[in-house]
C-alpha cells in the first residue's frame, strides 16, 4: 500500500475501502473485518449511511482479533447537514464515536456544503475538535471552489481533504488544481461509478492490455493523478484486486485518454444544486 502525506503530516493510503449503501448488520462487520484482514488501513463511512455501528464493530473484531493495531488504521467519518449548527456538529462527532465504538477518529468531514454558508460554523465545530485532540484530521467533501474559499477566509485550519465525485466522466480539473494549490488532498467517492464505467471500451480495452480488470484500471487512473480513492465492495476477491493496482503504471498518453473522457457526467448530485435538507 502506498500512502500520502496530508496537510498536517499524518498519513493516508491512497486506496481504502468504502460502505456507502452498504446496511447496517452482520454482513457488513464482516466484510470491515475481511478489508482489514486482506490489507486495508484506511475505512470511509458517515452518519447519514447509518451504519457505523457495523462498521465499528468489524473494526474492533480485527483489532481483538490481532489483525491490526488501531494506530495503524485511519478511519473516516462524516457529519451530515442537518447538524450544522456548532452545537449540533459537536454532538454529531460524540454520537460518531460512540457508535463507532471509537475513542478518537483519524478524520472527520463536513459531508456536503449546501446552499448556505452553515459550513462555517460546522467547521469550526470541527476546529474545537481537532484542537482539542479528539480527532486527528479535519476536512469537507463535495466543496467547490467558491465554498473552499469562503472557508479559508473564515477558519484557520486548512482543510486536509477535499472528497468529491471523481472518475474519468467527471475530472473537476478546477477544483482539483485549487486544492492542490492549497496543499488539500483529493479524495474520490465512487470512483467507479455505480460500476458503469467498467464497460466503457477504453477502459476494457486497458484492462485487457494490462492484463488488469477495468476496476483496476479506473483506481490506477486515480492513483495516479494523486487521488485517494475509496472503491466499495462486499466481495473478497474484489477486495484483493482493488489493493492490487500498484505494480503498474498506465502511460501518460493513456491517462490524457481517460482525461478526455470527461464530460461532465455525475453519478450523484450536484452541490451546487442539492441542499440535503
Amino acid at each position: 500500500m502506498e500512502n500520502v502525506t496530508l496537510n498536517n503530516g499524518l498519513e493516508m493510503p491512497l486506496v481504502g475501502y468504502g460502505v456507502f449503501r452498504v446496511p447496517d448488520g452482520d454482513d457488513l462487520a464482516e466484510a470491515v473485518k475481511t478489508a482489514i484482514a486482506k490489507g486495508y488501513r484506511s475505512i470511509d463511512t458517515a452518519q447519514v449511511y447509518r451504519n457505523e455501528e457495523s462498521v465499528g464493530r468489524g473494526i474492533r473484531a480485527a483489532i481483538d482479533e490481532g489483525l491490526v493495531a488501531r494506530e495503524e488504521l485511519f478511519i473516516t467519518s462524516k457529519v451530515w447537514n442537518d447538524r450544522l449548527s456548532y452545537e449540533e456538529t459537536l454532538a454529531a462527532y460524540a454520537s460518531s464515536l460512540e457508535k463507532l465504538g471509537l475513542d478518537y477518529l483519524d478524520l472527520y468531514l463536513i459531508h456536503w456544503p449546501g446552499l448556505d454558508t452553515s459550513y462555517i460554523e460546522a467547521y469550526k465545530a470541527l476546529e474545537k475538535i481537532y484542537q482539542d485532540g479528539r480527532v486527528r484530521s479535519i476536512g469537507v467533501s463535495n466543496f467547490h471552489v467558491h465554498h473552499l474559499e469562503h472557508l479559508l477566509k473564515e477558519t484557520t485550519v486548512i482543510p486536509v481533504i477535499n472528497q468529491i465525485e471523481f472518475h474519468p466522466h467527471l475530472t473537476q480539473e478546477e477544483v482539483r488544481n485549487y486544492c492542490k494549490e492549497h496543499r488539500i488532498q483529493v479524495e474520490a467517492w465512487s470512483p467507479l461509478m455505480n460500476g458503469s464505467l467498467l464497460e466503457e471500451a477504453l477502459i476494457q480495452q486497458l484492462a485487457s492490455k494490462y492484463n488488469k480488470t477495468p476496476a483496476q484500471i479506473v483506481l490506477r487512473y486515480d492513483v495516479q493523478h494523486g487521488v485517494v480513492t475509496i472503491p466499495k465492495t462486499m466481495t473478497p476477491s474484489r477486495m484483493t484486486e482493488n489493493l492490487d493496482v500498484f505494480d503498474f503504471a498506465l502511460a501518460d498518453e493513456e491517462m490524457a485518454q481517460l482525461d478526455a473522457m470527461n464530460d461532465g457526467l455525475r453519478c450523484g448530485p450536484d452541490p451546487e444544486k442539492f441542499n440535503f435538507k
